[in-house]
Parts: structure tokens; sequence; C-alpha cells
């Protein structure tokens, strides 16, 4: 399938939802295949009661209705097993970094759970799409596969396409990395200071400081003590998973150590290209 054998579990998955926003919009179809390093795959989909109102124009993306999932299980009653099937697997989808990760994670964090990306690599379709040949998820299909995307917008059609578009991808780019490990930091580039893989903390003299906007450079054990306002400002921000877990931390008296090692796997929080946005910008602190 692959040019590279995955090592192990690759878990690549795929969600429609109420909206775009994690903090309030929620999940209602959600799809895993998983690849493990057999070669065997396994497919595995959840329709989801969100306990909210689908609105109209959600529906007129992916074609969920209300009364479609009025029967089904709300999220908290397949979250353990969601993250059974992801235990141990490395995570791949489309536009998954900046969408389908932190909807998830917002969602497992309602049913207190995590998900917990320590050590896993993460491989984004559609990043290296952008970086090679910027369009959505239909023209990579018809580009790399010469395949007509007909069934869009289903959370199991949408995965395996991008499998699909992986397969291309690496059929028509022969230099790309063929090791996990490679290829996931060929998609999520980082710096050898940052803590987390946004680089919003970086490393100072053994101490976490802060690495944007107005509190840059100040420890993060100075502004936990003086402005936690601020922390709280980030944890209802749109910051990424890896980068709230280092502030909840703090606001709870832990903070990261040069020690325990890089937080590897959390490549969330990466900045929307082209200027784009969702939700609360991160540069933007309260006054």
């Amino acid at each position: 399938m692959f040019r590279w054998k995955p090592d192990r579990p690759f878990a690549v998955f795929d969600i429609e939802a109420t909206g775009t926003n994690p903090r309030t919009d929620r999940i209602i179809d959600l799809a895993i295949v998983k690849i493990l390093p057999s070669g065997e795959m396994e497919t595995h989909e959840f329709r989801v009661n969100p306990g909210i109102p689908i609105p109209p124009a959600s529906t007129q993306i992916h074609g969920i209705r209300d009364e479609d999932v009025k029967d089904c299980p709300p999220f908290e009653r397949i979250a353990a097993r969601v993250l059974e099937l992801l235990a141990g697997c490395d995570l791949g989808g489309y536009n998954c970094v900046r969408y389908d990760i932190p909807l998830l994670a917002a969602e497992l964090q309602r049913a207190n759970l995590e998900l917990d990306l320590a050590g896993r690599r993460i491989i984004d379709a559609q990043r290296i799409f952008h970086l090679r040949e910027p369009r959505d998820l239909s023209a990579a299909l018809q580009f790399y596969c010469g395949e007509t995307h007909r069934e869009a917008h289903g959370a199991l059609a949408d995965a395996l396409a991008t499998i699909r578009v992986l397969e291309g991808q690496f059929e028509k780019y022969p230099d790309l990395p063929t090791g996990a490990d490679e290829l996931s930091a060929y998609c999520f580039p980082s710096q050898p200071d940052w803590i987390d893989r946004a680089g919003r903390f970086k490393w100072r003299d053994g101490e976490a400081v802060l690495n944007f906007g107005k509190k840059a450079g100040q420890t993060l054990r100075e502004v936990a003590r003086n402005d936690s306002a601020f922390l709280k400002w980030m944890l209802k921000s749109d910051f990424a998973p890896d980068t709230q877990k280092i502030v909840r931390d703090a606001m709870e008296g832990r903070f990261p150590t040069p020690e325990a090692g890089p937080l590897k796997g959390g490549v969330l929080g990466m900045r929307v290209p082209d200027g784009e946005s969702r939700g609360v910008s991160p540069d933007a602190p309260p006054e």
C-alpha cells in the first residue's frame, strides 16, 4: 500500500460535526481506519447524537439531520471505545491537525478522558498536499489518483479517500520520506527548543517561557503566579490540546522540565496558512 511500512498501527480518522469550533460544536459521525503493521486494515464507524441541533448549513455539507441521529448514543458512551481503538496508534487524516484532532480531544475531555499525543507520529495528507499542490480532498483524489470523490463529506468515505491520496502522493513524489518519524517531521517541522510542537512554549535556561504575544519571554511560572487570567484565556481559546495541557498543569502547580523530554507528537495548534482563522486567535489575548 505505502512505500513505508507502518511499524505500529496507523489510524486514519475523519469526523463530521455540527460545526468547526471544538469548544461549542459536537461530533456526529466518526470513522477510524486502522492499518496494522501486517498490512491488514480495520474500519470502525460511529454515528453520534450530538445533544444539540445540527445547523442546516452543516447538514448541507454532510447530509446528516437531527432525525438521523436521534436514536444514536451520545459521545460519552463511545468515548472509551474510541480511545481503545486509538491506543498505541500513530494518527493520520486530512486536515486532522486543524480540525479532527482538536474536535476529538475536546469531546474526550468532556467525557473526562484525554487524547494523549505523546510519542505519536501524526501524518496529515493535507499538509503534504498543500506543500505540493494546494487544493482540497476531492481535488487531491482527482490529482493523485485520477478518481472522482463521489461520496465527499461522508466520514468513512473521506478517511478511505485520504488513504488513496497518501498512496498517490508516494507514487508522485519518490523523494518523500519513507519512515514515519521523518514523514511526520516533514509535515510539521519544529524547533529544538520548543516544548509543544506549535512553539507556544520554549525552553530558556531550563525553564518554560512563553513564545508568543505580549507575554513572550516571561516564564510560565511567572505568568501562573502573577496573571492566572491569561492562562484561563488560553484554556478558552483555540490552542492545541498539548499546549493546553501544559497550561492546565501549570495552573495546578506542575511545570514541564527538560529532564522529562520533549512532548513528542503534540503537533496541534499550527498557525492556519494564508491568513485563515477559526475561533479566537491565539495571538489576541484579553485586554
